[in-house]
């Protein structure tokens, strides 16, 4: 987890320098997806927003008129131009890892306020590193219909660097046995469908889209800095990190400026 958390600080450094699309605004077609890593009482580090910064983030969408939507939905209607149209100000929710403050911390509030949100999971830190849900936890999510759950490949490897050390052959079996591995254990042990992927670190290439698709994923998310519209990629969907930087205006800049 520490070499995880220090990949994404980095990261983070970066998107804070990016300025959200000029675009956005004007695009009624825009919609924000967010990504939370963990919460907490303290922000230690750059992937840890606050849990009061977290409830009145979710005021802040309430009050604003916005409205959370499965991410499904999105995908949906991304993926059909005759689909239902989304609310205006939609937004949508994600959390990736599995950590135990999603459990403890999040979801409470979303289950306070009927938010739904979808968790991009690695499935072998669950039940097993300290700092990682249950399976029982997941599960319990799960049943109370405002959580979905997809994949984070199955150990949060960095793509860039498992290339570099393979050879060709066996950087392509080791990619899709993240793929395929993770999307199996998912489903096996919570049952629904998984078809959708969180690339960590927001590393992706073609021809990684290439293999999530032949493992049977149809959509995948990066950590571009702006909001999803339909001429993006579907396995190249941007998110907006949220940090607990993120308050008042500047969190409301995120989700662009109601009409």
């Amino acid at each position: 987890m520490q070499r995880v958390g220090t990949w994404l600080s980095a990261i983070v450094c970066l998107l804070s320098l990016t300025c959200v699309s000029p675009g956005f605004a004007a695009d009624p077609s825009a919609v924000p997806i967010l990504l939370y890593h963990r919460l907490g009482p303290v922000s230690s580090d750059e992937m840890t927003v606050t849990t009061p910064v977290f409830q009145a983030q979710l005021k802040l969408i309430q009050e604003r008129g916005y409205k959370v939507i499965p991410l499904a939905a999105l995908i949906a209607a991304l993926g059909d131009e005759s689909a239902a149209p989304l609310p205006e100000r939609a937004v949508v929710l994600t959390a990736d890892d599995g950590h135990r403050t999603v459990y403890s911390d999040m979801f409470p509030l979303i289950q306070r306020l009927k938010i739904p949100v979808t968790l991009f999971i690695y499935p072998s830190a669950i039940s097993n590193a300290d700092y990682a849900m249950t399976w029982a936890q997941l599960a319990e999510m799960k049943a109370s219909g405002l959580v979905d759950i997809q994949s984070h490949t199955f150990w949060h490897p960095n793509f860039n660097v498992e290339k570099k050390r393979l050879a060709p052959a066996a950087y392509q079996k080791f990619t899709q046995d993240q793929f395929v591995k993770s999307k199996a254990v998912l489903e096996q042990r919570l049952g629904g469908k998984v078809d959708l992927l969180a690339w960590p670190f927001g590393i992706r290439d073609d021809q990684l889209d290439q293999w999530a698709e032949a493992a049977g994923y149809v959509a995948a998310f990066t950590i571009e800095r702006r909001p999803v519209t339909r001429s993006d990629k579907l396995m190249a969907l941007p998110r907006f990190i949220v940090t607990d930087l993120d308050r008042g205006n500047r969190f409301v800049s995120l989700l662009g400026a109601p009409k």
